[in-house]
């Protein structure tokens, strides 16, 4: 009997898990990679949102002490490996592209956020369709969600943590007021369900919509341009807040959304966030000004004598007035309760 010299080709992935998460992410994180054990079947892809100034190794060391899958961070033109976690590193974002390979890009923040989780969940859709199996944990806001639904479009599964037990629900019960999500349960519950879906999940591919496959492409390319914007949706009188260009509406209702030609994504809520930022930043510039006004008119009248000395104390008054507007309306925002701003 002859024997078979030809060497077996390395089966490609047929399924990946994708996760994301924000505020809490850290101890929810561990929470469930220390329930996967280290022969687990499949790569593990996470986004969680962190400062550019941060390294993420501390995430890595935390998940490394857990004795179970081996986690790194992922690295351009790196392959997929089973039983691995491949964490995006900071101020960058984290694709799967061609070859199913991990791409790293320095593309335009997205939900003001690189790494978004959106981004990380489009190409994960596009790439593997009805294998990908989703999970967002914890965090503020709504990123995620609209990357949960281009999974749940192209055939995967979407699981979410328990708003009821998430530190921080925002993210979670955004994808469940949004989705028919497949599970919605408690952290502790997620290790057994996602052994058990492995062998159940169905590998039958679904044609991708035309607006995902779009979106996919936008932050591969790491640039949009006017003819992928267009196709998404329709130009509105409403600034970019990243780089000051005109935004186009992508979906409708709940699902709405909003992109600039240069590659800024928006969800609705972090569109309104990013503009309460900048209205602050205004007002606080605006008081520096006024102060600096009235200070000046104020030195002005010191050396003039009878109507010009009368009359630059007369506009630094109004000046004055200008002034305590200005720190009411700061006082006002301090004392909200800062449910649309993210941290």
């Amino acid at each position: 009997m002859k024997k078979n010299n030809k060497t077996k080709k390395a089966e490609k992935f047929t399924q990946v898990v994708v996760i994301g998460t924000s505020a809490g992410g850290l101890s929810a994180l561990k929470k469930l990679i220390s329930q996967i054990p280290k022969d687990f079947l499949l790569p593990i892809l996470v986004v969680r949102h962190i400062s550019p100034d941060a390294t993420g190794n501390v995430v890595l060391d935390e998940l490394n002490k857990l004795n179970s899958v081996k986690c790194q961070h992922a690295e351009t033109g790196g392959k997929l490996k089973p039983g691995h976690l491949y964490l995006a590193p900071s101020d960058h974002h984290f694709l799967i592209g061609g070859n199913l390979k991990m791409l790293v890009t320095k593309g335009a923040h997205e939900n003001r956020s690189r790494p978004a989780i959106d981004p990380l969940f489009r190409s994960a859709a596009v790439a593997f369709g009805s294998g990908v199996i989703g999970i967002i944990l914890t965090g503020y806001l709504d990123d995620g969600t609209s990357g949960m639904k281009a999974i749940k479009n192209c055939g995967g599964i979407c699981i979410i943590q328990d708003p009821e037990e998430a530190e921080y629900p925002d993210m979670p019960r955004n994808v469940l007021n949004n989705i028919e999500v497949d599970y919605c349960l408690p952290i502790a519950e997620m290790g057994a369900l996602l052994i058990k879906l492995i062998p159940l999940q169905s590998h039958i591919r679904k044609p991708i919509p035309e607006h995902i496959l779009i979106e996919a492409k936008i932050a591969e390319r790491v640039l949009s341009d006017l003819s992928s914007v267009n196709e998404l949706g329709d130009q509105v009188p409403f600034n970019c807040p990243g780089c000051g260009g005109v935004l186009w509406k992508v979906g409708k209702d709940s699902d709405l959304r909003f992109r600039c030609h240069t590659g800024h994504a928006y969800t609705a809520a972090y569109l309104l966030a990013e503009q309460t930022n900048k209205i602050e930043e205004t007002m606080w510039t605006a008081l520096r000004m006024f102060e600096e006004r009235k200070n000046l008119l104020t030195e002005m009248a010191r050396g003039k004598k009878g109507v010009g000395s009368q009359t630059a104390l007369e506009r630094a008054k109004t000046s004055q007035i200008h002034i305590d507007r200005i720190r009411e309306i700061l006082k006002t925002d301090e004392n909200k309760s800062g449910d649309d701003m993210p941290t």
